[in-house]
């Protein structure tokens, strides 16, 4: 009686293992996703301020804020950040 007992927890902790580790992955390919994206848009965002200063001689900072809202908000950052300049509003 208590071997098939123990036999069906056995065999219900190990279903809920892989359910669990199916969970995991399946979070962490989430996860890598969105960073992937987030990344690209951090890079535009960036590079669009970076070309910004160079060609047009804005003379924009690099300060943490700065980088930050361009990380963030990538290209609509940049021009965010450059529009600020423009009116006068330093960050």
């Amino acid at each position: 009686m208590f071997t098939g007992l123990l036999s069906i927890m056995i065999e219900t902790g190990i279903l809920g293992l892989i359910v669990l580790a199916l969970a995991i992955v399946f979070g962490a390919f989430i996860i890598l996703r969105s960073l992937k994206n987030f990344l690209v848009n951090a890079v535009v965002g960036l590079a669009i301020l970076f070309l910004a200063n160079a060609i047009a001689g804005l003379g924009i900072g690099y300060s943490l804020l700065v980088i930050l809202i361009c990380a963030i908000g990538g290209a609509l950052g940049a021009i965010l950040i450059i529009l600020l300049h423009f009116t006068g509003i330093v960050i």
